[in-house]
């Protein structure tokens, strides 16, 4: 039986459908999950969004093939580091996001959004024990590959430590390699984003050859900043890293983005308001 957080496109497309409806209540299964009970409601642009960057991640081809993308320029930059002969010796790293660069959590967000719901962290560590993310287009075959090439791979998340069980039942069954506890390197109890100590660590036993991530704060923490105009810049500085250091994997569905974006986590009808001023509209 599929879990509550599995997407049924069929469902989503009648969701978005009625959406634009005065009044409707959509069923999925035997549970309502979403109820507009007066003339004039819709759906909040927040939610729709979610379902629908959830469908591009989970339907369409173009998605995987960003994904297999990144994967070919990565196993690309890892064979010919490996095989120059200037490198021999080298104790080489790759460094990795979890979320949204090897596997895909957006059924999280269907069920949060069917819900009526953005992020709680209840739902996402329940999601985590659940240990139902699916790998992305190319990530196994990389890592794999990378293992067997003798590189050592660490797997740098913003996840907790609570969420460590559910995260390698999850990446072993997925086949991923060198799942224990010397490669995961979690949030600790300070619970900061911050991943400059993490990759510091890394660096004094490693030369690290590339860093994998969704989010531009997998790369550098001056992208950790609520300041698109900073954010803007620094991909400027960076601009000769990405696609050789730096592989960027896509996630429409959330990131640092938002809160440089919205100026940190407003709540849902917050968000629907910024979302209707800041984005630019064609003028008739």
């Amino acid at each position: 039986m599929k879990s509550p957080w599995t997407l049924f496109v069929t469902s989503t497309s009648l969701l978005l459908s009625l959406s634009l409806l005065p009044s409707c209540s959509i069923s999925v299964g035997q549970r309502t999950t979403i109820e507009q009970a007066h003339q004039g409601q819709y759906m909040s642009p927040t939610l729709g969004g979610k379902l629908f960057t959830s469908a591009w991640m989970q339907r369409s081809a173009e998605y995987k093939a960003l994904c297999q993308q990144a994967y070919n320029i990565a196993t690309e930059r890892l064979l010919a580091a490996t095989s120059d002969p200037r490198n021999k010796g080298k104790k080489w790293a790759i460094v990795t996001d979890i979320d949204e660069t090897i596997v895909d959590n957006s059924a999280n967000s269907v069920h949060q959004a069917l819900k009526g719901k953005d992020y709680e962290q209840a739902s996402w560590d329940h999601w985590c024990d659940l240990s139902e993310a699916v790998a992305l287009s190319g990530a196994v075959e990389f890592f794999r590959l990378a293992d067997s090439l003798g590189v050592s791979i660490y797997y740098i998340s913003n996840r907790d430590e609570v969420n460590k069980p559910g995260t390698k039942r999850n990446l072993i069954a997925l086949g991923f390699p060198q799942v224990d506890e010397e490669h995961f390197m979690f949030r600790d109890a300070s619970r900061s984003s911050d991943k400059t100590a993490r990759r510091s660590a890394v660096l004094r036993s490693h030369e690290i050859l590339m860093l994998l991530g969704d989010n531009l704060g997998d790369f550098d923490h001056i992208f950790d900043v609520r300041d698109e105009e900073k954010r803007d810049e620094s991909v400027k500085v960076f601009a000769k890293e990405f696609g050789r250091r730096f592989i960027v994997l896509p996630n429409p569905n959330y990131g640092a983005w938002e809160p440089a974006m919205n100026g940190g986590y407003p709540k849902l009808e917050e968000k629907d308001a910024k979302l209707r001023t800041l984005l630019r509209s064609h003028r008739e």
